[in-house]
């Protein structure tokens, strides 16, 4: 249980890591402050989450291996990631929050070889210097805090996830001209509405 445990712990952490790393490169290439996080509420970036536990789960094991390999092996990983949480994100919620279709060397949109390179990169960062020294702090927690701050971590994202989904619906029943039908709607539409989730979803919001 506790490497369950321990999965969940790299996935907040990477998705927290993840979310600063975006907010700090649309700052310095765009000018601007969007909100990258997956949720409405909290910085969480669940694809570095997600891709934060592949790369450890897949990689981890070739931590003596060359850098060489590791970039290689994190490209492809980090890539076939990306790609599937693009089309998952388009399926379920009908837009992706990103889109590289006028970036060279893409594919669909979904991926392209600038951000294969960035997860080439940052897997070697994870795997080789990273990781183990987060493995390590994570080990100084007594048994019974780290469970207790995991269920707590747990429960909060399923409410944020469950908040962000009706949110979405609202918003696109707002856009349509539907009034809110209860004090839970007004709320949606005053706080976690259209405005809010294109900064979100980096202006992709449909």
């Amino acid at each position: 249980m506790k490497k369950l445990y321990k999965l969940f712990y790299i996935f907040i952490i990477t998705s927290v890591c993840g979310y600063l790393i975006e907010l700090v490169w649309t700052l310095a290439t765009k000018g601007v402050l969007i909100n990258h996080s997956a949720v409405v509420i909290g910085p969480f970036n669940f694809a570095y989450g997600i891709c934060g536990v592949a790369l450890t789960v897949l990689l981890y094991k070739f931590k003596d291996e060359s850098y060489l390999k590791i970039f290689f092996l994190s490209f492809i990983v980090g890539s076939i990631l990306e790609y599937i949480m693009s089309w998952g994100m388009e399926f379920v919620l009908g837009f992706t929050a990103w889109d590289y279709s006028n970036r060279p060397f893409n594919i669909n949109g979904r991926v392209c070889l600038l951000f294969s390179i960035f997860w080439g990169a940052l897997g070697i960062v994870w795997i080789k210097m990273l990781y183990p020294q987060m493995d390590k702090n994570l080990n100084k927690i007594s048994p019974k805090k780290y469970k207790v701050i995991a269920i707590f971590l747990i429960i909060f994202l399923v409410c944020d996830i469950l908040l962000t989904i009706s949110s979405v619906d609202r918003a696109h029943e707002a856009d349509q001209g539907i009034p809110p039908s209860n004090k839970y709607e007004e709320f949606l539409d005053n706080t976690f509405n259209s405005t809010y989730l294109k900064n979100m979803y980096n202006n992709n919001w449909k």
